[in-house]
């Protein structure tokens, strides 16, 4: 059976509903009030969406950073720039991320909006 985590699960800092209500800090939440600045942040969305699955795979498996870096036959460093988004990962990456975590990786596509 293949375990899928929600989005949102964990109170990751990168959830971007988390990173709204809990990191932002005043000027912060002023300068989100600009269309401009506010677009620039939406398009980081899947990206944040992204990191909040890895955190939720990985805390549904009851993993460290260690611990899953050593089940991939990576290092924990690795690990880390991936969950912070500082890096810029392969499918092949995400895969044995996924499957150390004791989960499958699935792309799907969606139709874009006008």
């Amino acid at each position: 059976m293949v375990k899928q985590p929600s989005v949102g699960q964990t109170r990751s800092p990168f959830n971007k509903y988390a990173l709204n209500m809990h990191t932002v800090q005043g000027s912060e939440i002023k300068g989100l009030q600009d269309a401009r600045v506010k677009a620039e942040y939406d398009k980081l969305t899947p990206e944040f969406e992204l990191i909040d699955q890895l955190l939720s795979m990985r805390n549904s498996a009851g993993l460290t950073q260690q611990e899953l870096a050593e089940r991939m036959g990576t290092q924990k460093s690795n690990v880390s720039r991936l969950e912070h988004g500082r890096s810029n990962p392969s499918w092949k990456m995400l895969t044995r991320y996924a499957h150390a975590c004791g989960y499958e990786l699935k792309l799907s596509t969606l139709e874009r909006s006008a």
